[in-house]
């Protein structure tokens, strides 16, 4: 039998409860890219099957999906930008663009508080985590 493994940290999505399952999905890849691409360390080695095919590497953690309305989301941000945690951001005008150039254009031209948040991710210490989607439900 092999030991439980226990993580000190937590990955975290939070999605606005009003989009598509297939804005959902669409978010949900774009915000984790930018976790797996601060922090390199999370992902565990490259997987291979049983006749040899390697498979490129995930997270080492279960990612978890929660889902909010704007409220919710604005009290995240504003938390995670408190507890200055790093993390990636959505917001509504991107599913306008269509590269990332135009992407950090449309961020760029909306100040902090009235963006409007879609989706955010996080990788932190568990507590500091749980405290910034607090709020939120997980995605079903």
């Amino acid at each position: 039998m092999t030991e439980e493994i226990r993580f000190t940290t937590k990955i975290a999505v939070l999605l606005h409860d009003d989009l598509a399952v297939w804005q959902r999905l669409n978010v949900t890849a774009f915000l984790v890219s930018g976790v797996a691409g601060a922090e390199p360390e999370l992902l565990g080695e490259p997987y291979a099957d049983a006749d040899g095919t390697e498979y490129l590497p995930m997270f080492r953690q279960p990612v978890m999906v929660f889902a909010g309305d704007g409220d919710v989301l604005r009290a995240a941000h504003g938390r995670a930008l408190s507890r200055g945690l790093r993390f990636t951001v959505f917001t509504r005008e991107l599913f306008a663009t269509g590269n990332d150039r135009d992407n950090r254009a449309a961020v760029a031209a909306v100040r902090r508080d009235d963006l409007d948040v879609v989706g955010l991710a996080l990788h932190g210490p568990r507590n500091a985590v749980d405290k910034v989607v607090k709020g939120a439900r997980l995605h079903h």
